[in-house]
């Protein structure tokens, strides 16, 4: 049962604006006593964020509060748990609606609000507002966020399509709006990109019931983390498709890198993990968005580490690893899933295996692998 002593708080997010704003008045006409709060981080440049306090019937209070190190995203933390707790220790608020600005992602806002304000602050759930007609025009957007105007601090480097992707793939509710432009492709694509989300109309009812429905952030974190992330899973509908490629043995590092560009390009959206025979010690994250690819280091896998080192993994992670056990190569694995309209499975099937070692390149051995071209260097350790 939810503590009635702490303030419940929603967050409410998504690039697409009007939706947002749609489904957070919606949540403050269908729960009384709700508040929303608000920072704008347009005004990043003039060194404030505009914070705006409101309820249903309109504005309660607005201020500005000042950049920290010149970064419109801490300004945004350091000031809004102060301001739920002030919501809070009113007494007067019975549900506090963080509507998070245009590319502010989440999980980040949901982490501050437990690890600052648990004590009087109950995070009750994750919500993103979704125009269907607009997810794969997002999804699509190669964009640098600072040249669409949507960048949170001057050292952003985040995409639009990257950003739409987690703000879509974290939160546990997707708020869908009526859009007559939505077609049968649109919903299948949003479907299969999060497939064990929440879909609720922006108009329904049942959206002041899931604002309270609970919420836990290591959970969440853990189905992020490409060691155990909760994959989509293989689909075919209304012209778009999701393709699952899951292979034991590791990757050439050569071919896999001059293969990079046709692989992120292949569909609207790629994540999951995989493995070089050159590292064959690292977890490597796959997450592509927009014709974008980020690669990088997970850490170890965890057929690498000790056994008195398990330990110390989270159990969401150990449970992952035991049930995708392999008796000679432990966790390692390739474990990618790509999801877009009009995609050529057979072809990115095709493309994929030509990358793994051959047979004979795989009887050489782990240590002669360590030998082959360290093609990811400049991508997963670029000279600063």
């Amino acid at each position: 049962m939810r503590d009635q002593a702490r303030l419940p708080v929603v967050i409410v997010g998504g690039l697409h604006s009007d939706a947002r704003k749609e489904v957070v008045d919606r949540l403050l006409r269908i729960v009384p006593g709700s508040v929303a709060l608000h920072h704008d981080l347009a005004a990043g440049t003039e060194g404030t964020v505009r914070r705006l306090v409101r309820d249903a019937s309109g504005e309660l209070s607005h201020g500005d509060a000042p950049l920290v190190d010149d970064c419109a995203c801490c300004a945004l933390r350091e000031d809004l748990v102060p301001e739920l707790e002030r919501l809070a220790g009113s007494g007067l608020t019975r549900l506090a609606i963080v509507e998070l600005w245009d590319s502010v992602e989440p999980r980040a806002m949901a982490e501050v609000v437990v690890a600052h304000g648990g004590h009087v602050l109950e995070l009750t759930n994750v919500m993103t507002a979704v125009d269907p007609a607009l997810v794969l025009p997002y999804l699509g957007n190669g964009d640098d966020l600072a040249e669409a105007g949507l960048a949170a601090a001057g050292t952003d480097r985040r995409t639009v399509g990257d950003t739409w992707a987690r703000q879509l793939e974290y939160a546990p509710v997707l708020a869908l709006v009526d859009s007559e432009a939505a077609d049968d492709e649109d919903r299948a694509l949003l479907t299969q990109l999060h497939p064990t989300a929440r879909q609720v109309p922006a108009g329904s009812g049942e959206l002041g019931r899931l604002a309270f429905a609970g919420f836990d952030v290591e959970t969440a974190a853990a189905a992020q983390h490409p060691a155990c992330a909760l994959l989509p899973q293989e689909a075919d509908e209304a012209g778009v498709a999701t393709l699952v490629w899951h292979r034991r043995r590791p990757f050439h590092p050569e071919r896999l890198y001059e293969a990079l560009e046709d692989l992120c390009c292949a569909a609207a959206r790629s994540r999951g993990r995989f493995w070089l025979a050159d590292r064959p010690d690292t977890l490597l994250a796959w997450d592509a968005a927009g014709g974008a690819l980020c690669v990088e280091s997970a850490g170890p896998w965890l057929a690498s580490l000790p056994d008195a080192a398990w330990d110390m993994v989270p159990p969401m992670r150990r449970a992952a690893a035991s049930l995708d056990w392999h008796p000679e190569h432990g966790d390692c694995c390739q474990h990618l899933v790509f999801t877009s309209p009009g995609l050529d499975r057979d072809g990115l099937a095709e493309l994929l295996e030509s990358c793994l070692l051959t047979d004979t390149e795989y009887a050489t051995g782990p240590e002669a692998w360590k030998q082959l071209s360290a093609s990811f260097d400049s991508l997963l350790d670029p000279v600063s």
